[in-house]
């Protein structure tokens, strides 16, 4: 994608993260059923706004491959993809729990270019392009310089309604550093944490970029550590979890993460 495109694509999924933030905060959820299993819950607004961001997308970006949480598609090599979740945190949602995210990204192969995250319920829009840096409604942001374990709250996500391998080591381990881990129900919002200055850092088991390569671009044009399970920094793991922290809490947090699971598949 040439200059122009980027930034078409940017001001296109800014336009539908506004929009779908105002669907979610006051289109009354009439209809939940499951997917995979009975916790696995979608409800009408999730593929009503899939459906109208796919059309839109397909107008202006013909040529553009589509992947989204509902109705599926494939990455194309070479070629720009869209990577949706219209609703992160269904299920909050479906359980009126006011913390759920609009997560939209562009890509092309491994490389994100733009990200789109919005935030309904704090009414908050984020926003990055690949080295232009991250908004915060239009604003720069910028993760903040000062930071410790200690006293934080580190936010992780279940896999979906169970407790991933390494999960309950992790949480002895951060509480003997007196730091909290909280699990809300969003990973987008859980790896945008640190660069909304939501939390100290956020870690998910298994990475997909429908969920989390919105957050995970914002998080590091703001400036945040971004570390795949290998200790690596990236952006897209081809496999395994994510870590996003702030840059001075980035290797102790992996340090506690890499040792849960090592201590968890232990005792497997």
């Amino acid at each position: 994608m040439n200059r122009e495109d980027i930034a078409a694509a940017r001001e296109l999924a800014v336009e539908l993260g506004a929009w779908a933030s105002e669907q979610t905060r006051t289109h009354p959820v009439t209809m939940v059923t499951t997917k995979s299993d009975p916790a696995d819950l979608v409800t009408d607004l999730d593929r009503s706004i899939e459906r109208y961001v796919r059309d839109r997308v397909r107008d202006r970006f013909p040529g553009h491959a589509f992947v989204g949480e509902e109705f599926g598609g494939e990455a194309v090599p070479g070629r720009p993809t869209w990577y949706l979740d219209p609703v992160d945190g269904t299920t909050n949602l479906a359980n009126s729990i006011p913390w759920t995210a609009f997560s939209l990204a562009v890509a092309v192969d491994d490389r994100p270019l733009v990200g789109v995250v919005a935030d309904p319920w704090n009414d908050a829009l984020f926003d990055a392009v690949a080295g232009e840096g991250a908004r915060r409604d239009g604003e720069p942001l910028q993760i903040g310089a000062d930071g410790s374990l200690t006293g934080g709250v580190v936010g992780t996500e279940l896999a979906g309604h169970r407790a991933w391998t390494g999960l309950r080591e992790l949480a002895q381990s951060l509480s003997t550093a007196f730091c909290t881990l909280r699990v809300m129900g969003s990973g987008t919002l859980t790896l945008l944490g640190p660069a909304a200055g939501r939390g100290i850092g956020g870690i998910v088991h298994r990475f997909s970029p429908i969920d989390h390569l919105a957050a995970v671009l914002i998080a590091h044009e703001a400036g945040a550590a971004v570390l795949g399970h290998d200790g690596r920094p990236t952006l897209f793991p081809s496999e395994g979890g994510i870590l996003v922290a702030a840059p001075e809490v980035a290797g102790e947090l992996f340090a506690l993460w890499k040792d849960a699971g090592e201590r968890a598949a232990l005792v497997a």
